[in-house]
């Protein structure tokens, strides 16, 4: 009996489920492999896997989901003939070759519409801290001291805001801010804010002029790595509250240190640091810099967690899973 067709079916079946190959190189939120899952992709996990590996092993992959563990270089991604598109779980794509991915034809997705409540939020919670001392006044009492005076706040009612960079994260921060009655400014070199915005586009001379606080939002590139810098700092008119969301190396540690001894800056809050590790697990480093920052009662720190809420965590996944099947399609329906 001629059996050509079942081994032409089989084979076919077999190409099929390559070509259809989802791997995740770090762990996400589970409703995306679930609906991947359900929409026919073949999902394989591997948390260990190096850039060799991924060339070696996972050659016929047709997709690819990660944080920011790995480095995706042009040589990699032409190393994987069948990528047809990679999701980031998260907003930044800076570990991402985007130049080499559109000259293949790979399709790079990120998901930002996922957390910028969640950094919105958190940049809010860290200006109340910092300028009410509440994270100090909170430890004095419970160490049985009741300073009322040393603990007198300043209000964001009134204050001027300058947000530096008005994608999702800044224009979440801007619709937030509105209840606190603040003059929102935004700078944004490459986007024209709408008139419905609620905050107002303008230079950065504005900002520099205006501002009582600055809020950083920005993709990291060479262009914006140590954009707060000496020379940035020392251009506001006023003494200004900081503020860091985006990437740590978008700030020079060092430079905010001096602008804190001279008295321009009167407090920064930080939720990413020059010194974190690319996988933002760990520090890198215990400079010196570093020290005197940790030290400092005006610098509010947390470790890389704005974007990071548990409702945040299900969101990036449900965007993504979004994003991809509305492009790819679901392949029962093939």
């Amino acid at each position: 009996m001629d059996n050509s067709h079942g081994r032409t079916g089989y084979a076919y079946f077999l190409i099929f489920t390559v070509m259809t190959q989802i791997l995740f190189l770090e762990e996400v939120h589970e409703v995306l492999e679930q609906r991947l899952n359900a929409a026919g992709y073949d999902c394989v996990k591997d948390y260990e896997c190096s850039a060799v590996d991924l060339t070696k092993r996972y050659g016929t992959i047709s997709g690819m989901v990660l944080r920011s563990r790995l480095i995706l270089s042009h040589e990699i991604l032409s190393a994987l003939p069948q990528l047809k598109w990679i999701a980031r779980s998260g907003s930044g794509l800076e570990n991402i070759d985007l130049t080499a991915a559109k000259e293949l034809n790979i399709a790079v997705f990120s998901s930002p519409e996922g957390n910028c409540d969640a950094v919105g939020e958190h940049v809010i919670g860290m200006l109340l801290t910092l300028m009410n001392r509440l994270h100090l006044a909170n430890l004095e009492v419970k160490s049985g001291y009741w300073h009322r005076e040393a603990n007198r706040g300043h209000e964001l009612n009134g204050k001027t805001i300058g947000i530096i960079g008005y994608g999702h994260m800044g224009s979440s921060l801007a619709r937030k801010l509105l209840g606190f009655d603040m003059r929102i400014l935004a700078f944004d070199k490459y986007k024209t804010i709408e008139k419905t915005e609620p905050a107002i586009q303008v230079g950065m001379e504005e900002i520099f002029r205006d501002a009582d606080i600055v809020s950083l939002h920005l993709p990291l590139s060479d262009e914006t790595i140590g954009f707060a810098n000496d020379d940035f700092f020392a251009r506001f008119r006023k003494s200004i509250y900081f503020v860091n969301t985006a990437r740590g190396k978008h700030l020079k540690t060092s430079s905010l240190q001096h602008a804190l001894d001279a008295g321009k800056v009167l407090g920064a809050c930080l939720d990413v640091l020059e010194f974190e590790s690319r996988t933002l697990e760990s520090m890198q480093d215990e400079s010196e810099v570093f020290a005197q920052i940790k030290a400092d009662q005006r610098v509010l720190l947390t470790p890389h967690v704005a974007g990071w809420t548990h409702e945040s965590y299900f969101k990036l996944s449900q965007v993504l899973a979004d994003k991809i099947i509305n492009t790819f399609g679901d392949n029962q329906r093939l």
